[in-house]
């Protein structure tokens, strides 16, 4: 996840700019790019991209949960957690949610990848404790108190895990560039690790890394049969997506350039980051411009355009909705049944 640099609001004035609708009728923006007739199956023509609430500083890492029958998502840079519901639309979820001490040199310390257990625990990547984490107190009635699911990898600092994905049988997928340290930047002097990778934790807790050759791994999904691993690339020069086969040990094969947007940037706001997939196997994605939408073969079907900086996306349980996180703003998009 790359942010533009903001102001940053006072907490008063973050909680004041967040605007809510009290009639349930949002304001829409942006329009949807349909490439590809595929795109008309999965949104109908009259779809539009709904703006449910804004006014944050920067939003990240959405997760459904169904226990609540809710959104949760992460702001990034005001070190808390939100949620979302139809019936009582937005509230404070949790605070803090990505650092927890005194102070930090992080430019961006709180939560970023949120995701839930088999057990219906939060989980969450935590920009400013460096380390995954998961929620000790149940959904319904959430606390700031957590337990290191990760931390380290060879006796070494992580930099700053930015999103994550379980597979069906519980192993752990995520990835760790350096944008939750002060500047972001490779050489920075709290950073132990001389690169950024891509890790897959067992489900008896055994952590491999699985590729350095990312400069700047970011959104992390797995194909809807668990047999490949899309991961995206924040970078000038190599904005792309990879697509990496997932061998019988866990380890990755060879992987392949999914697709590649490096010519668009400077040009579109944005760039790889958040992946999601759906249960037919297409693939959302934020990128250069908006919300792209690839089938399996990393062939482009559609673009979603808020004209906002995207980073991130997930479904609800029902896969009837797609809920986006847009800058400062959280925006839904109804899907066809």
């Amino acid at each position: 996840m790359l942010s533009c640099d903001r102001k940053k609001p006072s907490e008063k004035d973050q909680n004041d700019n967040i605007q809510l609708s009290e009639t349930k009728v949002y304001k829409t923006i942006g329009l949807i790019e349909r490439t590809d007739p595929r795109m008309s199956v999965l949104f109908a023509q009259e779809a539009k991209i709904e703006v449910i609430a804004e006014g944050f500083e920067w939003v990240e890492g959405p997760v459904w949960a169904s226990e609540l029958n809710a959104l949760l998502f992460s702001d990034v840079k005001e070190n808390k957690v939100y949620k979302w519901t139809e019936e009582d639309s937005v509230s404070a979820y949790l605070e803090p949610s990505g650092f927890t001490g005194d102070s930090t040199n992080s430019r961006e310390k709180g939560s970023n990848g949120l995701a839930t257990d088999s057990y219906g625990h939060l989980v969450l990547c935590q920009h400013g404790d460096r380390r995954i984490a998961r929620m000790l107190s149940t959904l319904d009635k959430p606390k700031s108190t957590f337990e290191t699911i990760v931390s380290e990898f060879d006796g070494k600092q992580l930099n700053s895990p930015n999103d994550l994905v379980f597979d069906k049988k519980g192993n752990l997928y995520f990835t760790d560039p350096p944008y939750g340290l002060s500047d972001a930047m490779l050489d920075d002097p709290d950073k132990e690790l001389d690169f950024q990778g891509v890790y897959r934790l067992s489900a008896d807790e055994r952590l491999t890394l699985l590729t350095q050759e990312l400069e700047y791994p970011n959104g992390i999904a797995l194909s809807l049969d668990n047999k490949s691993l899309y991961v995206s690339n924040s970078q000038d020069r190599k904005a792309l997506w990879m697509k990496y086969p997932i061998q019988e040990s866990g380890e990755l094969g060879e992987g392949i350039i999914f697709y590649d947007a490096s010519t668009l940037i400077g040009k579109e706001a944005g760039y790889p980051d958040g992946i999601e997939v759906d249960s037919r196997g297409f693939v959302y994605t934020a990128g250069p411009g908006g919300l792209w939408v690839f089938d399996s073969d990393g062939v482009v079907i559609g673009k979603i355009r808020s004209g906002d900086w995207i980073s991130n996306c997930t479904f609800d349980e029902k896969e009837e909705t797609l809920y986006i996180t847009a800058d400062d703003k959280l925006l839904r998009v109804k899907l066809k049944g």
